[in-house]
């Protein structure tokens, strides 16, 4: 597979780099597509812009960590374009801190989550959320990061 990732970098907050965009979001696609050519573009964002696409696009107050937007093309167009994802820069950081992990794990995550919503997982009725969050952790043990749903997942239920 071919992967373009377009990276646009609009906040002024500590970013990870390019090339570790690309290897979560590489990593979250293996195996789950059979385009040949993929693109994603990436936003990294401020609170602000943040706030106004999650109050546009979902009608919620105030920021949030990571938006994704499918693109809804139709197949006879032939485009490998999967979608875009929007991350809140001072969001994660201040997520990382509040849950005691790492910058770059919780980077990871949001990435990693906003890619397989571009594949079309979600989390929104309960046995979604599960498959959803033990495919993250099992994405995120192949990047040497650790389950970020341990306190919602019993032991039994991660998948090794």
């Amino acid at each position: 597979m071919k992967l373009t990732v377009d990276i646009q970098r609009a906040s002024r907050e500590p970013v990870p780099t390019a090339a570790d965009l690309r290897h979560w979001i590489t990593t979250a696609l293996a195996g789950r597509t059979t385009q040949q050519q993929v693109e994603i573009s990436v936003r990294l964002v401020d609170t602000e812009e943040m706030t106004q696409l999650n109050a546009g696009y979902r009608g919620k107050a105030g920021p949030t960590n990571v938006l994704s937007f499918p693109a809804d093309l139709p197949p006879e167009l032939e485009l490998p374009l999967l979608g875009d994802i929007v991350i809140c820069a001072p969001v994660v950081a201040a997520e990382a801190a509040q849950q005691g992990k790492s910058a770059a794990a919780h980077w990871a995550h949001m990435t990693v989550h906003g890619t397989l919503h571009l594949l079309g997982y979600d989390h929104i009725e309960e046995e979604d959320a599960q498959i959803m969050e033990a495919l993250e952790s099992a994405i995120l043990r192949q990047l040497d990061y650790s389950c970020p749903y341990q306190h919602h997942l019993p032991h039994e239920q991660i998948p090794q």
